[in-house]
């Protein structure tokens, strides 16, 4: 698909209102999409829509919560019924807890599980349910560095981001058995500047924030919605990712340490945080503050990662190019 040009696909982005699914919502709405936005909150819900609407797109604001089996499939209909079939599912939903594993309560984190993976595993079952007798669309699990190399203060969220890339080798080579043209892909993410640090329960004595460097939001939503049309596995976003993921791999105890020795400053701004402020465990917290957190002169608006990775083909060729003329070059002079 050309991505140019804008299109008339119909495009569910669950937690949609804020963050990366904010941005996301607004990228397809760029290319015309019609989209199905999945969140709790009605306030951020029709500011998305009336958002949507503004950029060229059409919208349908439903409130749901992800970790309602039920209501994901009663929100899949009511998109379907208005849009017609869905072409684009992207799994986005999350919320977490920071605080150290003995902490948190078993009743949160049951929530975070239900909210960030259970959530993704609700929304893939209904677009396969629908993507499947059609033998086309894709799924989009919106995942992170995190799904391969847990941090400490973020056990609930790490595990259930985990849990979605374990989810994610099962089903993808489950279509690939039935040979099903229906695509899953999942883009890992790095720290984003998100309302998420001032949204999610803390129990830290100082303000959250994402571990620098820190990508805006925008920067997601492009890889999430280049990944939705190109048959692509899995996408690492950043240097970050890459550096996290591939080192763990090679040298996951030397993490370790690090992280232990690092990982908890690098997580807390010099600011004391409010104890009793509200958070969107269990309810939407009120307000709208878009796709972005407090950090945005921090924040960088291009990943040279995801660039080089998207256009792997044309770089290939450049450096493929590169080295003959190379070589033609040196074979001249020493011929001369």
């Amino acid at each position: 698909m050309n991505e140019a040009q804008p299109s008339s696909e119909v495009v569910v982005v669950t937690g949609g209102t804020a963050g990366v699914g904010r941005a996301t919502a607004r990228a397809f709405a760029r290319r015309g999409a019609r989209v199905g936005v999945l969140a709790r909150g009605p306030e951020r819900l029709e500011a998305t829509r009336r958002e949507i609407e503004a950029l060229g797109g059409e919208a349908l604001a439903i409130s749901t919560d992800v970790a309602d089996p039920a209501r994901v499939e009663a929100a899949a209909d009511a998109v379907e019924d208005a849009f017609g079939p869905i072409d684009v599912w992207v799994n986005n939903a999350m919320t977490s807890v920071f605080a150290e594993f003995t902490d948190i309560e078993p009743e949160e984190y049951r929530r975070v599980t239900d909210v960030v993976y259970h959530g993704q595993v609700f929304g893939t079952r209904a677009a396969l349910r629908r993507m499947l007798p059609r033998d086309r669309g894709s799924i989009v699990l919106v995942g992170s560095a995190l799904a391969y190399r847990g941090i400490p203060l973020q056990s609930a969220y790490c595990g259930a981001k985990h849990a979605i890339q374990g989810m994610f080798d099962s089903v993808r080579t489950e279509l690939l058995h039935r040979g099903s043209n229906v695509r899953i892909t999942m883009v890992q993410l790095p720290a984003l500047n998100t309302p998420q640090f001032s949204w999610v329960r803390s129990k830290l004595p100082k303000k959250a924030q994402p571990v620098p460097p820190i990508y805006q939001p925008e920067v997601a939503a492009d890889a999430i919605v280049w990944a939705a049309h190109h048959d692509r596995r899995e996408i690492y976003v950043g240097s970050p990712s890459i550096k996290a993921i591939v080192g763990n791999k090679i040298a996951p105890g030397y993490a370790d340490r690090r992280l232990a020795q690092s990982g908890y400053e690098s997580q807390m701004r010099d600011e004391p945080d409010d104890p009793d402020r509200p958070d969107n465990l269990w309810d939407p917290v009120p307000g709208d503050p878009g796709a972005h957190g407090v950090f945005d002169n921090r924040s960088r608006a291009w990943s040279p990662a995801f660039w080089l990775s998207k256009n792997r083909s044309w770089v290939a060729a450049g450096a493929g190019l590169a080295a003959l003329a190379g070589a033609l070059f040196a074979r001249r002079n020493g011929s001369g």
